[in-house]
């Protein structure tokens, strides 16, 4: 088959763009003009009274298979399925996370989506935007100051200085801050004590922000907030330290989502960017709430595989937010099922085999147990689930045909994407599928109840989403939980840290693996945001750089012109 030539860059795409005014993409949304706050010529922010009509839209969340280290489209496929669906006469709106910077200047590089399916403008969503990423980082650390300053003065709360579990956050990669000593000089210095960094889109805050559903639901969470325990095992909150109430001010404007436009003009909203791997992973409650109350279609993303990002968005976001989805699309490439068919070392900051660019269709079939997991995963809650084939233009039509077959097995509908190369046009195939899907009835359910314990919590979700035989806590991790059944944390839904790379915890483990156990050396409390949450493995919440990072890549213009960003 004929490949086509090479496309410009994602940045000379996304700067050739024409922009329309904001006041008209609001319009076209449905959002009044009072509700329009400008940050600008070509982003605004949305007041939360927008939100205050009933949900009239569809849902549709955005998971994928499990991916290869570089990803397999999840965000390219929101925009373009969303311009696809306006192309078919739907008022669709997409709402996707805001990028960290550090990823950004890192090694991934920026997440606006690829090709002719991203959101404009592409410089600002990358970098700052609207300051909301600097605002949790002001309010976190302003947090982080106050235990310090607590503790200067006298620890009148008596704060166990060995079960203070409250960290500092910045948005960028610096893997030298992930243990540091504070206090250090004079005695005036304050106290001293090991601490660390976090990157800010693993901050409590950032997740807090992402289900908040109103400012006085944000300083409520605010205030719970737990930075550590006394002696005696009894938690110590915001609230406790007196400065929820001045975070909550911080937080204020950046409790707004943000309006963009996609490359076609139709309306983006970006807020809010917990990672996926150790968060939640997406986007605001608000953000849909707003777009829900006007827009006929709201599509959404959940970071990585239907096992981490599709559970936390249905037990987590949906349960939490009040929100019923209405189907679920699981994006696959061939890349990642020929990689599960254990043929390939695929790594990140590496080139791709070349193996994988050869027609192979009994590779892609070695793969498919993997798709057909995440298939079961969405089912599993009562989602109607549409396989996406995000097709590379080293693909080949066998290889999507096996594809196709698999989905037909399994009852689902399923569509070839070409958005990346064609913009909307390419994903009309996908979106007339996604429209048929979400008129089947949904009979929405959660893996657990709220009364359940937090182990058989995490024991659910272990054995009926990833498919583990059962659960192994260190002794560590056991009393962890037995201290936040009794702290009355007993009710909150549970998050697991694991890899991305595999449904297992152990990212060598391919497709879909059975006979194995999920260790878990570490639960962590995130109560303001409202969960509990199991490590399982080494997850980092402080990456680092590349020997050469995207960093050195970008650069400024003297006219002002940015070039680099990938």
């Amino acid at each position: 088959m004929s490949r086509p030539t090479a496309l410009p860059s994602d940045l000379e795409i996304a700067s050739s763009a024409i922009l329309r005014p904001m006041a008209d993409v609001a319009a076209d949304l449905g959002v009044a003009p009072e509700h329009v706050e400008p940050y600008g010529r070509d982003v605004a922010k949305i007041d939360l009274a927008a939100a205050a009509e009933e949900p009239r839209g569809k849902y549709v969340v955005v998971s994928a298979i499990t991916p290869t280290p570089l990803g397999e489209g999840k965000t390219t496929v929101v925009v373009g399925l969303t311009q696809a669906l306006r192309r078919l006469g739907s008022n669709a709106v997409a709402t996707l996370r805001q990028p960290s910077m550090g990823p950004t200047f890192g090694i991934k590089g920026g997440a606006a989506g690829g090709g002719y399916s991203q959101v404009v403008p592409m410089e600002r969503l990358n970098l700052h935007l609207t300051g909301d990423f600097h605002a949790i980082t002001a309010a976190h650390n302003l947090l982080a100051a106050a235990v310090d300053n607590h503790l200067h003065f006298g620890n009148e709360l008596g704060l166990d200085l060995r079960n203070i579990t409250w960290r500092r956050v910045m948005d960028v990669n610096d893997r030298s801050l992930r243990n540091i000593v504070v206090g250090l000089g004079a005695r005036a210095d304050g106290l001293v004590r090991e601490t660390g960094f976090d990157i800010t889109a693993a901050s409590e805050v950032m997740v807090l922000m992402t289900l908040a559903t109103s400012y006085q639901d944000m300083r409520a969470r605010l205030g719970r907030i737990v930075v550590g325990y006394t002696v005696e095992g009894k938690p110590v909150s915001a609230e406790d330290l007196g400065v929820a109430g001045a975070m909550a001010v911080i937080l204020r404007d950046a409790l707004k989502p943000n309006l963009l436009q996609t490359l076609e003009g139709g309306p983006a909203l970006i807020h809010c960017g917990p990672f996926g791997n150790i968060a939640t992973g997406t986007s605001s409650v608000v953000a849909d709430q707003v777009a829900l109350s006007h827009a006929d279609l709201v599509v959404t993303e959940a970071g990585f595989g239907a096992d981490m990002g599709a559970e936390r968005f249905f037990n987590v976001k949906c349960r939490l937010g009040g929100l019923t989805p209405d189907a679920a699309v699981v994006v696959a490439t061939v890349r990642a099922l020929k990689a599960h068919s254990g043929t390939y070392d695929i790594r990140p900051g590496r080139a791709l085999p070349e193996g994988l660019f050869e027609e192979n269709p009994d590779e892609v079939r070695a793969g498919l147990a993997n798709l057909r997991k995440h298939v079961e995963i969405i089912q599993s809650f009562g989602v109607t689930p549409v396989v996406a084939i995000n097709a590379f233009p080293q693909d080949h039509d066998s290889e999507h045909a096996v594809i196709a077959e698999l989905a037909a097995e399994l009852g689902v509908r399923c569509a070839v994407t070409r958005h990346v190369a064609e913009g909307g046009a390419g994903g009309e195939d996908l979106a007339r599928e996604v429209l048929a899907a979400v008129e089947e009835p949904t009979r929405f359910t959660t893996t657990y109840a709220l009364e359940d314990s937090l182990a058989e919590k995490i024991e659910a979700v272990a054995t009926r989403i990833y498919g583990a035989d059962g659960v192994d806590y260190t002794p560590a991790a056991a009393k962890s939980l037995q201290t936040y059944e009794d702290a009355g944390f007993g009710e909150l839904p549970v998050v697991i840290a694991k890899t991305h790379l595999s449904i297992s915890s152990d990212p060598a483990l391919l497709g879909a693996p059975t006979g194995w156990r999920l260790p878990v050396r570490e639960v962590r409390a995130s109560v303001g945001a409202g969960y509990v949450y199991a490590i399982a493995g080494e997850m980092r919440t402080m990456p680092g750089l590349s020997r050469h990072p995207n960093a050195e890549r970008i650069e400024l213009a003297a006219d002002g012109t940015i070039s680099g960003l990938s």
